[in-house]
């Protein structure tokens, strides 16, 4: 799916055909769409081709007239039992002499933000300040993402103190892997970000320094806030690992004593059973006695271990 904005009174419209100055959303391509925007935009095939591979890392690269950003966003999706699930997928960004083209294979909701127009105030034709924009977005994302992945955790480790559930166990899990996704994509940004500020890459206006050193500040918020919420996830996983041992142990040391109480009884009723004179052989009644006397003298020394 190809669309073309322009900002319009300071909102980003959609516009019927591409102009100079325009921003060209490229989601999910097919064969013929790829093949149209290449030939149509002389765009470099390497680069549409990176970005639209979902194995590529975060990084940035010129070619000729051409400069390709490669960024990880975040994404949430839900499992098949509607658990929300957090991870990261690459876009590409690629600026042309009039033109900035954003290339995913996924519809995502930074994209989506600007397209409605609701973000007020940002000028497609200035390609750095929009192409900033769009990583200051994504980075406010992965913080608002982090927040509720914090929540969502601490909602679980109530749950936890009431019951030790697979549900729970699996969530945990899952934010665990979350925050690896995070912390590896927020790292790879971090680096390419680093290399445009020098600016060596793209020009930078003054007004772009200062837009370019906040979303640096949103993404290493965003890195330490992965590395906060990452340790505290791993100790709780450790710990709940821990009170899951501990409470194998006791269920195990149960099921000995229970193990050996049962045997006593066995034990003393094949003794008076055996075909030979023993006292009080003839009472029907001491078996039985001994057995429980001998099975409570045992108990009570090994429940107070």
């Amino acid at each position: 799916m190809i669309k073309y904005f322009k900002t319009i009174d300071n909102v980003i419209t959609q516009i019927e055909k591409p102009e100079h100055g325009c921003w060209v959303s490229v989601i999910a391509p097919d064969e013929n769409e790829i093949k149209n925007i290449i030939e149509e935009f002389e765009l470099d095939a390497g680069f549409v081709k990176s970005s639209l591979d979902e194995e590529e890392s975060s990084r940035i690269e010129t070619e000729e007239d051409q400069t390709l950003i490669i960024v990880d966003y975040a994404i949430t999706e839900t499992d098949e039992h509607n658990a929300l699930l957090y991870s990261t997928m690459p876009m590409g960004i690629i600026l042309t002499a009039h033109n900035v083209f954003t290339i995913s294979l996924k519809e995502n909701i930074v994209l989506s933000e600007l397209s409605s127009g609701i973000i007020k105030n940002i000028q497609t034709h200035l390609k750095t300040r929009f192409v900033l924009h769009i990583l200051l977005r994504i980075a406010s994302k992965f913080l608002q993402f982090l927040k509720q992945i914090d929540k969502i955790s601490h909602f679980t480790e109530r749950q936890l103190h009431k019951s030790m559930k697979n549900k729970e166990l699996i969530q945990l899990m899952d934010l665990e892997k979350s925050l690896v996704y995070f912390s590896t994509s927020l790292k790879a940004n971090e680096v390419t970000l680093e290399k445009i500020l020098r600016g060596r890459v793209i020009k930078l206006y003054e007004e772009d320094q200062e837009l370019l050193e906040d979303v640096l500040i949103e993404v290493k918020q965003a890195v330490e806030m992965a590395g906060i919420y990452s340790s505290i996830l791993s100790g709780m996983m450790e710990a709940v690992g821990s009170i899951i041992n501990n409470n194998m142990n006791n269920v195990m040391k149960r099921l000995t004593i229970f193990t050996i109480l049962m045997a006593i009884p066995t034990i003393i009723f094949s003794y008076f059973g055996m075909n030979i004179d023993l006292p009080f052989a003839q009472l029907s009644w001491f078996p039985l006695a001994v057995s429980a006397l001998a099975t409570s003298i045992v108990a009570m020394i090994l429940l107070r271990k």
